[in-house]
């Protein structure tokens, strides 16, 4: 993406990288994340106003720890420093970092110099969120020490002549208080960022890109129904209007009735060619007998591309396949920057041979968020935008183990009821993904005075304002009650209900 103001995270494996990336998008400053490995060629291509360094969980003095190029810090940019970043900078520039004798972990008062421009407009305390066990004992030549804590004499730095910035805490989580405004103000005073980056530029630049690219050319989308594709799919009709075809392909993992919802949707709202292919038996048979999370990704990724090669063939030529890939996809599948998390079907699940001349990927630079700002501004109804998240494999990864017809129609019926009594109490929107599980997990019961030996159906409700990091819902209880009740009574072969109370992290929102 040509952006003039570019905010670029360096990532040394930080839990928190793609926040970082968030927070300054929040401030209307594009940023991106590269690998720590990056070349200084490629940093200097991309010409960034700012660069930040991620946390990290490694210790820089040791021998295999991750290391950026100390060119970097000859290039005239301001560089923002974030715990482990803060340590590396100090680590490179001659200053010490050692163990420290107690580790710092959660929520700490930072007495803070308030005249630094980093600072400005805060008190001279402030709570931060400390996550570290070494810390820097020696500042580099040319630095002052700008924060403190009880435990770490050294808990901010600078060097104003340079615009280095240290800190050893984390701004970009909600635990430490205005932290978004220290990200701020290293953007916009330290960096002297404009903040002209929108949604509404971004959709009509991109509009702009696409319709140079293909051209009159034939474009075919991976529509899935979701937010994600279906975004995607109004961004390229409006470049490229009938020349896009959306194929549908109906898996026979979609939740219950969505695939009728999905051909009603798009046959009524989008000018668009709209193909729909059952191919339930084929994804089932590839399936069978399948449990491993990984390979499922990784068959429905294949099977999704073959099933579009073959209608592509039935259509005519078709240069372009374009696909919903979000950035969280991206980075969690651990391609740019990153440590794997897991796969995902339209990133790593992909063949090595495609038959089409190139994959477009239009909301690759997005968070989900994001996406749906896109969709407002494309004219895209509130209720297809704010559609609840839906993982590419489907259900296929919301049913644990093997899968079969059976399986799918228990967690279809189970999944249904409770989506239904969320919207019922009014908390569809409150909630921001929720969904339920089949596990593999079969457990004694008693209906009717006979034993049951039946399936465990999971609930997860979480909320979350970027997907990254996500909180369990406190759902009330007689709510999850009246759930319970109907699945066991409406949904054969199910005897016992859970709730997940799991944050992300250690979890992650889906079970697999």
């Amino acid at each position: 993406m040509n952006n003039k103001e570019l905010i670029l995270i360096i990532d040394f494996y930080g839990q928190y990288n793609q926040l970082i990336a968030r927070r300054v998008r929040e401030c209307n400053v594009y940023s991106e994340i590269v690998p720590f490995s990056t070349s200084i060629e490629k940093i200097k291509e991309k010409n960034p106003k700012g660069i930040i360094f991620t946390g990290g969980p490694a210790s820089v003095y040791a021998d295999n720890s991750p290391k950026c190029s100390e060119e970097i810090f000859n290039l005239g940019v301001p560089v923002l420093g974030i715990c482990y970043g803060m340590q590396l900078m100090t680590h490179m520039l001659g200053g010490k970092v050692q163990k420290a004798d107690k580790r710092e972990y959660g929520v700490t008062n930072v007495k803070i110099n308030n005249t630094s421009k980093l600072f400005n407009g805060f008190d001279n305390n402030n709570d931060c969120l400390m996550s570290h066990t070494d810390f820097v004992e020696a500042l580099p030549e040319g630095f002052e020490n700008i924060g403190s804590t009880s435990h770490c004499p050294n808990a901010a730095m600078q060097n104003t002549k340079k615009n280095f910035y240290g800190i050893q805490f984390h701004p970009e989580v909600n635990h430490t208080n205005k932290g978004t405004e220290i990200i701020k103000n290293f953007i916009y005073n330290i960096c002297g960022c404009s903040g002209t980056w929108k949604m509404s530029s971004f959709a009509e630049e991109t509009v702009k890109a696409i319709k140079e690219k293909i051209g009159n050319k034939k474009a075919l989308c991976a529509l899935s129904g979701g937010v994600d594709s279906s975004v995607a799919a109004a961004l390229i009709n409006k470049a490229i209007g009938k020349n896009l075809t959306c194929i549908f392909v109906d898996h026979g993992l979609l939740r219950k009735n969505e695939a009728e919802e999905v051909e009603e949707v798009f046959t009524k709202n989008f000018d668009v060619n709209f193909v729909r292919v059952d191919a339930k038996d084929r994804f089932l048979g590839k399936l069978a007998g399948v449990s491993d999370p990984e390979q499922k990704r990784k068959i429905i990724g294949e099977e999704f591309i073959r099933v579009f090669e073959e209608e592509a063939k039935k259509i005519g030529t078709v240069d372009y396949l374009v696909q919903g890939t979000i950035y969280p996809d991206v980075i969690e599948s651990g391609v740019g920057a990153g440590a794997k998390i897991k796969s995902h079907h339209n990133v790593g699940g992909l063949p090595d041979y495609v038959d089409f001349k190139e994959i477009i990927e239009p909301l690759r630079d997005l968070f989900k968020d994001e996406v749906r700002k896109v969709g407002l501004e494309l004219g895209l109804p509130e209720f297809l935008v704010y559609r609840q998240p839906f993982p590419g494999p489907g259900l296929a990864i919301r049913v644990i183990g093997d899968i079969t017809e059976n399986k799918l129609n228990i967690l279809k019926n189970a999944d249904y009821i409770f989506r239904e009594e969320i919207a019922n109490a009014k908390l569809d929107r409150a909630i921001n993904q929720y969904f339920a599980v089949l596990t593999n997990i079969k457990s004694v019961g008693v209906m009717g005075d006979e034993r049951t030996y039946d399936y465990t159906i999971a609930l997860r409700a979480v909320t979350t304002s970027d997907f990254m990091t996500a909180e369990w819902t406190k759902i009330p209880y007689e709510i999850l009650e009246k759930v319970s009740s109907r699945i066991v009574n409406e949904v054969k072969h199910v005897n016992r209900v859970v709730y997940d109370i799991t944050g992300k992290p250690p979890a992650t929102i889906e079970w697999e």
